[in-house]
């Protein structure tokens, strides 16, 4: 079951058996509580954060996949390079949320950022969500407004960057020992 006048949805997209809010990052906590409140959303299994810089770009090539999957040993483009589709920022901020009771279901809501926004805390919403937005704030360096303790959690405090950003710089990194000055 698709939700339906879900307020703060720019747009709903259906692909893979999955449905996909996708919504005005400005209205997260209302839409979040309308589908926590109203549709009966009640478990809010991930949030989670997607880079898509150089999405779209020369070199991108797709897979061919299929209802079934993906043909794990089969060659990654088979020979025909699909470019993907542009995404309309850089940054997707995406929840999981699933329904329980009743109808069970479930349902993905998509906010989409560029570099250096911020969105509201859905804390207040489902009080999971501490975990996973101090995760997405380490790990991208997106900013999630009214969050009760909004701190690194697996990286060093003292750490600089974000590591899942694509234009973070891989390897070079100096091995940090324990109790090295």
């Amino acid at each position: 079951m698709t939700p339906t006048g879900v307020p703060g949805v720019a747009e709903t997209l259906e692909a893979h058996g999955e449905t996909t809010l996708v919504v005005d990052p400005a209205r997260i906590v209302e839409t979040c509580t309308y589908l926590r409140d109203a549709e009966g959303f009640n478990v809010l299994v991930d949030v989670s954060g997607v880079d898509y810089l150089g999405w779209g770009g020369s070199g991108v090539a797709g897979y061919i996949g299929t209802e079934a999957g993906r043909d794990l040993h089969a060659p990654g483009s088979q020979g025909f390079q699909r470019v993907p589709a542009d995404k309309p920022k850089r940054f997707a901020v995406v929840y999981h949320l699933l329904r329980v009771a009743d109808a069970p279901g479930r349902v993905r809501v998509t906010a989409w950022l560029d570099d250096g926004d911020e969105i509201d805390s859905v804390v207040g919403v489902w009080p999971a969500a501490d975990w996973f937005e101090r995760e997405v704030f380490d790990m991208f360096g997106i900013t999630f407004r009214g969050h009760p303790y909004l701190v690194r959690i697996l990286m060093p405090e003292d750490w600089e960057g974000h590591p899942l950003r694509k234009d973070y710089p891989v390897g070079g990194e100096p091995v940090r020992f324990s109790g090295e000055e």
